[in-house]
């Protein structure tokens, strides 16, 4: 800026300071705002506009903030730019202290801000207050149209938004996409399909909102021949398909597709990634962390909000330190759902200690956030601190949901507090207004079979509004093996068989019983049962993590490249135990 030679020149900053914006050098742009000796209202908005646009949108509304302690009053398009950034964070609050200061302003009436303020109160939930603001407006564009038949679709008001959409004197691109995308976002992909061949020149952003919408509905089929009749497609195209696929269980498709994509971008990699996670698959998850790293992608904070459930499934605290770090040195960690998936990780992991540091430093908490550390303490029979976090949740006014029910009756069981865990179970009806689910009375059936009352566990089941299924009774069939309890068990079984007969939970638990008290013919007739109906054992499974990389071996398996040297160590192992020696 100095060498430039016109530090006092007004214009020719902003004109450098809209360049950089438009350039995507937010840094750049930010260092020569931050230089300029003086400002007018054109160098303000062009900063705000950009924060409110690419991010972070609280700055923008700092600079907002900044700029009322100046001498340079806000324009239509500061306040339209600072509403957006409002609309973004869903800052309903701070949007209506906006609201006051543009009615004193005098500006309310001005066409770009009334749209910025139905925009506002739409994306706040505020439908109420956006459509009075838009019956008022004397003058309405598409945009106007537009934002409010998008706040319609995003609360649910489908028949209003169509009705609006039919209303509108024209039409363009965008308010035809917002319907269909709204249409199909809310489940009426029979309704947008039709609009969506209604109108006149779908464009790529048409027909990506279709693929997400018939992926999202678990129509896949349908979604891959808009996708393979597509005349051109895009990066989000690509993402949609790829997302519809993980989305629905098809995860070897979805790394088809993956592969085939000409250049992946990191929409793609969280994708394929989270696809991989949530579909149980994790230690394929972590290999494709790992090329997603080498590929030169820098993972961002909802790559490490994915990755890190993979590393606390396989309970891999090693890579999940690793996985720590990085977050930390990208400036990843204070996303609240990367610090909840950390807190998870390590209580999963068994880490409590480093689970409840992290926690108390995460801030504000959502309720996923206190789900993920109570049941943290749950997991890992900590039922005392996970009660008492349980009563400082309610104390901080978070409203418990239905997992968090679940992880406090699992911590009444594990601290044998049957009065206790009697009395949330009653209070989930009476003032959560949660009505318990199977995963509710799989809790309190253990808990009442821990402390040996079976009976009044089987009434709980006979008793159940909803029907039970083979994991309320197993649990019971559990809890007869440890009391001994063979004549329960025995019938508990039949249900069992009778729900789900390939399960072979009730067969290796009845057949352990039989063995504890020498009642052979028995368990050769649980085995016949067994193979009359074609069951084979599930094999074990178990794994190790060995330098930051999880190993996993099934029972009977032999394919592990480095079995060779597994089975030599064994055998020495085993000689060293029948010579009496102890290896180290």
């Amino acid at each position: 800026m100095e060498e430039s030679g016109f530090t006092g020149d007004i214009l020719s900053q902003n004109t450098l300071l809209n360049m950089y914006v438009k350039c995507g050098s937010l840094v750049d742009a930010r260092r020569v705002f931050d230089q300029m000796t003086k400002r007018d209202v054109c160098s303000w908005t062009v900063m705000i506009a950009a924060y409110a646009r690419h991010g972070p949108a609280e700055e923008a509304l700092a600079l907002f903030r900044r700029m009322q302690r100046t001498s340079c009053l806000p324009d239509p398009f500061v306040f339209s730019g600072v509403l957006s950034a409002c609309s973004k964070l869903v800052s309903l609050e701070q949007g209506v202290e906006i609201h006051q200061e543009i009615i004193r302003s005098g500006f309310e009436s001005d066409l770009s801000v009334s749209n910025a303020l139905v925009d506002m109160y739409g994306k706040c939930g505020e439908m109420e207050k956006a459509r009075e603001l838009f019956d008022k407006m004397h003058q309405r564009d598409i945009v106007s149209w537009t934002v409010i038949i998008a706040g319609c679709t995003q609360g649910g008001l489908v028949d209003e938004a169509l009705d609006l959409f039919r209303e509108m004197p024209q039409r363009d691109a965008i308010s035809w996409n917002a319907i269909i995308a709204g249409l199909a976002r809310n489940g009426f992909v029979g309704k947008a399909f039709d609009l969506f061949k209604e109108m006149p020149e779908p464009n790529v952003a048409s027909w990506n909102a279709m693929i997400t919408g018939f992926a999202q509905k678990g129509f896949v089929d349908e979604a891959l021949g808009l996708f393979n009749e597509m005349p051109k497609r895009d990066e989000v195209s690509w993402n949609a398909m790829i997302a519809g696929y993980a989305q629905n269980g098809l995860v070897n498709e979805a790394l088809e597709l993956f592969q085939e994509m000409p250049q992946p971008n990191l929409v793609s990699w969280n994708a394929i990634i989270a696809g991989f996670t949530q579909n149980g698959h994790v230690e394929k998850a972590l290999k494709l962390f790992r090329q997603m790293e080498l590929a030169g992608a820098m993972p961002n904070s909802k790559t490490y909000a994915s990755i890190l459930p993979a590393c606390a499934k396989l309970a891999a605290l090693e890579q999940g330190m690793e996985i720590h770090e990085k977050t930390i040195r990208s400036g990843c960690q204070s996303d609240v759902f990367v610090m909840t998936a950390l807190v998870d990780m390590y209580a999963q992991c068994g880490s409590t200690e480093k689970a409840r540091e992290l926690f108390d430093k995460l801030h504000p908490r959502a309720v996923v956030s206190w789900n993920a550390m109570i049941g943290g303490y749950a997991m890992n029979g900590c039922g005392k601190e996970a009660l008492q976090l349980f009563e400082q949740m309610k104390q901080s006014d978070t409203t418990p949901d239905h997992i968090t029910l679940v992880s406090v009756l699992s911590a009444c069981s594990h601290a044998g507090l049957v009065d206790e865990g009697y009395f949330h179970f009653n209070c989930m009806r009476d003032h959560y207004h949660i009505a318990p689910a199977i995963e509710h009375y799989v809790c309190m059936v253990d808990l009442l079979g821990r402390a040996g009352r079976l009976d009044e566990a089987e009434d709980l089941i006979i008793g159940m509004p909803i029907k039970p299924d083979a994991v309320v009774w197993i649990c019971l069939l559990s809890a007869c093996r440890i009391h001994n309890n063979l004549h329960l068990a025995e019938t508990v079984a039949e249900h069992i068989f009778e729900l789900d007969p390939e399960n072979t939970a009730p067969y290796v638990l009845l057949s352990n019983m039989y063995a504890t008290l020498g009642r052979w013919g028995d368990i050769e007739k649980v085995r016949k049962m067994m193979r009359n109906r074609g069951i084979n054992k599930t094999p074990g499974c178990s794994w190790i993590e060995v330098n930051k990389q999880v190993h996993a071996f099934l029972e009977g398996d032999t394919s592990h490249q480095q079995m060779p040297k597994i089975y030599r160590v064994g055998e020495i192992n085993l000689g060293d135990e029948r010579s009496g020696v102890r290896s180290r």
